[in-house]
């Protein structure tokens, strides 16, 4: 259960994000950068009487019922939480805090500033093994239907929508909402990268003893060892192989410092660990 709630808090802080990069910064601007909350924008262009936040959570109860139809029970429940409160909290934000136009006038800073905003919260959400919905289903509808790979599928949906965007918008307008697309797709990358990214730390010391006892005890992290051949000493010594996440290379760093000063440490990145105290296999 505290899984679960640390992961719905994850989830709803980056529902926050996006929601505020698209209403501050994309809605007002007319940048339509694919996704549900793009075709919203579109109809809501023609249809003013509708708000985005409404159009959308309508959008994405009809693509649910048609996923179920169509996919079948292959939507989480995460899904469905992430999908209606996104489309919830751009409702709220149109009711308490109504705009009347750009914030600074200035497309480009705007359109960087949402894609940012926009792009991180996705991250955090995608990295919670959950999704806004949306294009994602119609991704999956296209795959299972037309069985075209699901990267593919997803920029054939978005691709469409920014070209809708730029016949009703405009085509500078469009263009900005396919640059849009293009450096989303960039930020959500690094940000999933960012969580993963570890340290892979390798230490040839004389107290190794002492370090092993300490990454094990007091890290709480598996080991490594292996024999290994100095070429100039042609001396056999242990060497200690472990993988931590950031804050405790530091930790180790500072101790082994503290007890072996002519220890010999690499220290090298790793952009994903799958196994006992890392990411969980699926």
């Amino acid at each position: 259960m505290r899984e679960k709630g640390k992961e719905l808090i994850f989830i709803t802080i980056g529902n926050l994000m996006v929601a505020s990069g698209m209403y501050f910064f994309l809605m007002p601007n007319n940048l339509a950068t694919g996704g549900v909350n793009g075709l919203g924008l579109i109809i809501n262009y023609y249809l003013p009487k509708f708000p985005v936040g409404s159009l959308m959570m309508i959008m994405n109860l009809i693509l649910f019922a048609v996923g179920f139809l169509i996919i079948g029970k292959a939507f989480g429940a995460k899904t469905i939480y992430t999908s209606l409160e996104l489309s919830g909290m751009i409702w709220i934000l149109e009711r308490i805090w109504p705009l009347s136009g750009s914030l600074v006038n200035d497309m480009i800073i705007e359109l960087i500033f949402g894609i940012l905003m926009t792009g991180i919260g996705m991250g955090i959400i995608f990295y919670q093994n959950a999704s806004t919905g949306g294009t994602d289903i119609i991704a999956k509808i296209i795959n299972k239907i037309f069985n075209i790979n699901m990267g593919l599928a997803l920029l054939m949906s978005d691709f469409t929508i920014t070209i809708m965007a730029g016949a009703t918008f405009g085509l500078r307008i469009g263009m900005y909402a396919l640059l849009g697309v293009i450096i989303n797709s960039f930020v959500i990358d690094s940000v999933i990268e960012g969580f993963d990214i570890c340290k892979e730390v390798v230490v040839i010391s004389s107290n190794g003893d002492k370090v092993k006892k300490y990454i094990m005890d007091g890290l709480g992290r598996g080991v490594t060892i292996y024999l290994a051949n100095g070429g100039y000493t042609e001396q056999t010594k242990e060497v200690i192989t472990t993988v931590l996440d950031r804050r405790e290379v530091i930790k180790l760093n500072k101790y082994i410092k503290g007890i072996d000063k002519e220890a010999f440490i690499i220290v090298r990145s790793v952009h994903e660990a799958i196994g006992e105290g890392f990411k969980i296999s699926i």
